[in-house]
């Protein structure tokens, strides 16, 4: 039996000698490698995806639905950054499993609701792109409607998620020594059924996506051309100056949005594919380095989100600027304190008043500039 990190994970397999004798698995170098890079994307992407969240947050009291859709494609990226990544990473380290049965069921589940929610929010951004740029009258129905695609998607990430629970235990061999494993090894009859989960698993989490996704972004590509080639015979000039630059962003972040999540899941994806249906063929042919690397190139897609979306929807530079003109704000006010306190002691100086100084000079002690002793001007 293969026990490596569960059998329905591409790359996380062991290796059988000539004589098929089973060989554990180690922390060897690639690993090592792994885990380095893993911890590191671990820091980026809890970074970026916190800064964007924090620019939604802070963007106004009213939220607009397209910051509540990247607020919750953020929520999504930081369960991938906090849960998929590290446990990837310590699990490397531990090689074996060491957490328990429980953990074992639970995080299982946890790792592929944030897998299946990245994948679903993502699809629902592409769907009120599409319905935006299809339907721009009907504005005042996109915040409900988002809601309603944000609720489906999260839901169906749980419900998808589930068996996890059920197919995901600790099994403990004794031969050639003894070590523990999160697998799914046992919860299948035949193999048939193991790789029909895994197949349906694969469609949801990256074939219907991506389906929906160039679906959507093809039909939006389809309706700017369309309008632009219309353009020539719309008279209202500042309407026919503003849409070109809204044209072009939409499409630039169109092509980001399809172009990264193609580049980073495809190759993870293929080879999951490919251990699934031939694991003696792949098992020949592929390395355990090329498939850490695979990995890890996947993940990186959680850093890739917030930059996308954070820079082509949200103004970050905005949530800045507002947080430095509320800190020089607060600056001025206390510097027209100071002046005020200034000019006070100045006229209770020079009418003599002097038992009043010593409480207006503390007063002063706290101003951001120095306060000349009226003695001294």
């Amino acid at each position: 039996p293969c026990l490596m990190n569960g059998s329905n994970q591409p790359g996380s397999y062991c290796r059988f000698s000539l004589l098929h004798a089973l060989q554990l698995p180690t922390f060897s170098t690639a690993a090592k490698v792994r885990v380095i890079i893993t911890f590191t994307l671990c820091a980026v992407s809890a970074v970026c995806n916190l800064v964007v969240l924090w620019a939604a947050c802070n963007g106004g009291k009213r939220k607009s639905h397209v910051r509540i859709l990247i607020m919750n494609l953020t929520v999504a990226d930081l369960l991938v950054t906090f849960i998929v990544m590290p446990v990837d990473a310590v699990w490397n380290i531990t090689v074996q499993w060491q957490a328990g049965d429980v953990a074992c069921r639970l995080l299982m589940f946890m790792k592929l609701v944030a897998m299946y929610s990245c994948a679903f929010v993502t699809v629902v951004i592409s769907l009120d792109r599409q319905s935006a740029i299809l339907n721009p009258l009907g504005i005042s129905e996109a915040k409900r409607k988002s809601k309603i695609m944000l609720t489906v998607a999260w839901t169906m990430s749980v419900i998808l998620s589930l068996p996890q629970m059920f197919i995901f235990h600790n099994v403990t061999i004794t031969v050639p020594e003894t070590f523990t494993q999160c697998t799914t090894h046992g919860s299948f009859v035949q193999r048939w059924q193991e790789t029909l989960y895994n197949m349906f698993t694969f469609v949801c989490l990256f074939l219907l996506p991506l389906a929906i996704m160039i679906f959507c972004y093809t039909r939006i590509l389809i309706e700017i051309s369309s309008r632009m080639a219309r353009s020539n015979h719309v008279h209202l000039r500042r309407s026919h100056n503003n849409i070109p630059k809204a044209r072009m962003r939409t499409l630039k972040m169109s092509i980001v949005i399809v172009t990264s999540f193609i580049i980073c899941w495809t190759p993870y994806y293929l080879l999951g594919l490919w251990y699934w249906l031939f694991p003696e063929k792949m098992e020949e042919t592929v390395s355990h380095s090329l498939t850490h690397m695979l990995f890890i190139f996947g993940l990186f897609n959680a850093c890739l989100d917030p930059i996308t979306y954070g820079l082509f929807t949200i103004h970050l530079h905005q949530g800045l600027k507002r947080c430095r003109q509320t800190s020089n704000t607060r600056t001025e006010v206390e510097n027209n304190t100071c002046l005020v306190l200034m000019a006070s002691h100045r006229q209770i100086a020079s009418g003599g008043h002097n038992t009043h100084t010593k409480g207006l000079n503390d007063d002063t002690k706290n101003c951001s500039h120095p306060v000349v002793p009226v003695s001294r001007i």
